[in-house]
């Protein structure tokens, strides 16, 4: 079981961010200048067609005043007059016809940019909550794993000076391997901390946590092999330190069907390693992007930026989906994946979600 995050990002995360964009506006200059090019030869035409009016106008003048003689040349200069004015209105459907297809490719390949950019956001929105996942995974094992310590075990049953102090001992031994702990508290039932494994630090053992959520489901865990999985908080008794507790029942002989004699509660260094991850995620400088995991009640738990976290709640547009992008009436890109599970971890409604300024 790895100590801390240790994961890697798939391979889209790893990707140059401004591709997408460069390509983009390579094709609309380029479209642009076909455009400009265009319109620049029409209007060539056009006043060539009208230099070729005025001379079939002055032609038609001298003809009227040669009499009889310039009938002829008259009939040549109507001639040109109308082959003048047919190419005069060629070059005005030319130019209009080009301005409009010319237009229209242009506002073709902004849609396949602004989608093409969303699809890359959620891809990097999942990228985020997997990680989170397969992280949090790792903690639902941990929990399950610790509970049925010998030393945890017998101090739940027998809760002593001497099995006090090797369990605390124990839950030391742990937190200097996994830093990914703020600390471990073992509880007995009537949710008394009875051992931890930073007495040094935290002045827990003694305190009562009956009242928190994460404990009363704790107790009614219906086997060793069962999880609590609790909401991040900020956790009073650790610093008001911002944790995500996960919680197994300890049982008698260790055994995962034994009677349960207390509870295991270890307390995930939250803040730290979720801000690893969401301002890991590969968003280039030019899309503004901040980049959130919020819970299911869109609680922002981790943002790039620091801001709003436990505190703000965003209005995201699921419509019913897990995965999706959207603009919002502000010209804002926001996409969003939901927490897709890994493993036994199921999830808890989690959303990465990334919002790109206009």
């Amino acid at each position: 079981m790895s100590a801390a995050l240790g994961l890697k990002a798939k391979p889209i995360a790893n990707e140059p961010a401004h591709d997408d964009s460069d390509i983009s506006a390579l094709i609309n200059r380029l479209t642009a200048e076909v455009n400009q090019i265009a319109v620049d030869k029409t209007k060539a035409i056009q006043q060539i067609t009208n230099q070729m009016k005025m001379l079939a106008l002055n032609a038609l003048i001298e003809s009227s005043r040669a009499g009889a003689q310039g009938a002829g040349f008259a009939v040549v200069a109507q001639e040109v007059r109308g082959v003048g004015q047919q190419v005069e209105t060629i070059a005005r459907e030319l130019e209009s016809q080009l301005t409009k297809r010319t237009g229209d490719l242009v506002a073709s390949i902004d849609r396949m940019s602004q989608r093409s950019r969303g699809e890359r956001m959620v891809d990097l929105s999942l990228n985020a909550i997997e990680l989170i996942d397969r992280n949090l995974y790792e903690r639902t094992c941990d929990v399950r794993w610790w509970a049925t310590d010998s030393a945890l075990v017998g101090c739940a049953a027998s809760p002593d000076a001497a099995a006090v102090s090797h369990a605390s001992q124990r839950l030391g031994v742990i937190l200097g391997a996994y830093t990914v702990y703020l600390d471990l508290w073992l509880c007995d039932l009537d949710g008394n901390v009875i051992a931890n494994g930073r007495a040094d630090r935290f002045r827990a053992v003694g305190q009562n946590v009956a009242h928190t959520k994460w404990f009363r489901e704790a107790k009614t865990l219906r086997s060793g092999d069962d999880y609590v999985a609790g909401d991040v908080e900020n956790q009073p008794l650790l610093g008001n330190a911002q944790v995500a507790t996960y919680c197994a029942s300890v049982r008698a002989g260790g055994q995962a069907n034994g009677a349960p004699i207390g509870v295991l509660a270890i307390h995930f260094d939250w803040e730290a390693q979720a801000r690893a991850i969401v301002q890991g995620v590969r968003v280039g400088d030019s899309d503004k992007a901040r980049v959130l995991l919020v819970d299911s009640n869109l609680r922002v738990i981790a943002a790039s930026d620091g801001q709003g976290i436990l505190s703000e709640r965003i209005s995201l547009s699921l419509n019913g989906q897990r995965s999706g992008f959207y603009q919002d009436g502000s010209g804002t890109l926001v996409a969003f994946h939901a927490t897709p599970g890994y493993e036994t971890y199921r999830g808890l409604g989690w959303y990465g979600v990334i919002v790109c300024g206009a």
